[in-house]
């Protein structure tokens, strides 16, 4: 998956689902983890990442 499209993901899923986001993010990756689809899973994995940078970022706000 290109890079920009991991940070497009990061940021719907932080608009779509807020504090929840990470969350949520590791339950899809969980679920594929367990259907041995290991590739979708590094995936999610990657698009947690950007959501704990794009929710460290200084002035960033969940609201």
């Amino acid at each position: 998956m290109p890079e920009w499209e991991l940070w497009a993901c990061a940021n719907e899923m932080i608009r779509q689902h807020r504090d929840d986001a990470k969350i949520v993010a590791g339950q899809r990756a969980d679920e594929l983890l367990m259907k041995g689809d290991i590739e979708g899973a590094s995936t999610w994995q990657a698009i947690i990442r950007r959501i704990e940078q794009l929710t460290r970022a200084p002035g960033a706000s969940l609201q």
